[in-house]
């Protein structure tokens, strides 16, 4: 850096430690941050930043810990407004008696867009920057996330049978395909494909998806795995496990987000890393729903790249990722059998630099490095139970609370000040929950 003539930054942040996740495990202490035209432009000692850089804003976070703004790498934002409404039963169950006929009944563009608003605003308030999404009306997200100044990856959704967004696989892949050409140029909009579950897509849809996902260069978002009954029920029909069908199809690609994978033989891991694939965790649905455990350690030990996703609001029922990573640290040493298992930076990995990589955006976002978009969250640790700050990494995973977010920045623009939305209203938020909980309750009367 020139020492000479200062630097000019549009945002100086100062704060108290920072965690870049690149390389991993580093900590800096009294570190600030600089960022230009969207982008970060140095990461140098705070004594040293106030010397050289000059910036049109300054923000001084002495009790702060800065993160990369976290990545939840899989849910259904919208469902949000189904919070609470079909609890404590199985998957099959879950779906096919309460949420299919709900979303038959009240989905529609309206629906779509107040619910992922309304989930949106729970993401950035608990540090998340970017998100992956599946559901129906992509383009209404995609409005909400514009919004909101938020980051998203659109996985539009593909099914064999007709909902409310389309009537069949080829009209939904019709779809998926407009919505990639119409956000193209944006760098906030994201797109992939999104085929439900081996079990509601059949072979021919997929093939023409691998074909397109590499033609586009776009990943393809999936639950894999996700119960035992659904790998017992896909042995049965065909003799074949879901994973070793979307292999022989061509769909085990770097490009493939495998999302839960309780159900995994060490062989299935193998294959991932050899091909690349990734593996969306997401802990506490899982739990709820009894769906299964994924050994979390064993497929990192075989260097198969993890992820965190909170699933949707429906199934969890909150989307808090600092929840998220307490959850999975604790529950990959106890499927272990391991207190070593998973530690806490490699959870804060799964959350932020993993979450990018598995959305094919790590060049852009998932860690504080000079060039990458500057989505970063601030975590103010000054509170009784994060008291004393011995260990911030672990602080972060095992003690802080989403609420402890202070400031979340996407592309440097401030989303969170002090606890408080900028980009969105949370009274007009309230009101809309409130009126769509009317509607939800008629309409199971």
């Amino acid at each position: 850096m020139n020492t000479e003539t200062p630097l000019e930054a549009d945002l100086l942040i100062h704060a108290k430690w920072t965690l870049p996740m690149v390389p991993a495990g580093l900590v800096l202490d009294d570190h600030s941050v600089a960022v230009k035209d969207k982008k970060i432009i140095a990461v140098c000692g705070t004594a040293q930043a106030r010397k050289t850089i000059r910036a049109t804003q300054t923000i001084e976070l002495p009790q702060h810990v800065l993160i990369p703004g976290l990545v939840n790498a899989h849910g259904h934002a919208p469902m949000a407004l189904f919070r609470g409404v079909a609890d404590d039963m199985p998957l099959k169950q879950w779906l096919e008696e309460h949420i299919w006929p709900l979303e038959g009944k009240l989905v529609d563009r309206q629906f779509v867009h107040e619910g992922a608003s309304l989930a949106i605003a729970e993401m950035i308030s608990g540090g998340i920057t970017c998100f992956a999404d599946m559901y129906f009306y992509p383009g209404e997200v995609a409005k909400a996330a514009l919004d909101a100044h938020i980051r998203v990856q659109l996985a539009s959704p593909i099914l064999d049978f007709p909902t409310v967004w389309a009537q069949d696989a080829d009209e939904y892949i019709l779809k998926a395909t407009q919505l990639h050409d119409d956000f193209r140029s944006s760098d906030l909009i994201y797109t992939a494909f999104g085929p439900h579950a081996p079990y509601t897509v059949s072979d021919a849809p997929l093939q023409k998806l691998a074909m397109l996902a590499e033609e586009l260069d776009v990943p393809i978002h999936m639950h894999v795995h996700e119960t035992a009954q659904e790998v017992a029920d896909a042995v049965a029909e065909d003799g074949r496990r879901p994973l070793q069908r979307l292999n022989q199809l061509g769909l085990i690609t770097p490009r493939l987000l495998c999302v839960h994978a309780t159900q995994l033989l060490d062989a299935e891991m193998d294959l991932l890393n050899e091909q690349g694939a990734s593996v969306i965790h997401c802990p506490e649905s899982n739990l709820k729903l009894a769906s299964g455990f994924c050994e979390v350690a064993k497929l990192l030990g075989k260097s198969v790249n993890v992820a965190l996703g909170t699933d949707g609001a429906a199934s969890n029922n909150d989307l808090d990722l600092f929840s998220e990573m307490r959850t999975a640290a604790l529950v990959a040493k106890a499927v272990a059998d391991d207190a070593s298992a998973v530690p806490a930076q490699q959870v804060l990995e799964m959350a932020t630099i993993n979450g990018a990589k598995a959305l094919g955006i790590e060049h852009l976002i998932g860690s504080i490095e000079i060039g990458k978009f500057a989505d970063i969250a601030a975590v103010n640790l000054d509170e009784l139970n994060t008291a004393p700050q011995n260990n911030p990494q672990s602080h972060l995973v095992y003690a802080a609370k989403s609420s402890q977010v202070s400031h979340v920045w996407c592309g440097g623009v401030a989303i969170l000040e002090e606890g408080n939305l900028q980009t969105l209203d949370s009274a007009l938020l309230h009101t809309t929950a409130r009126s769509w909980q009317s509607k939800i309750a008629d309409s199971e009367q």
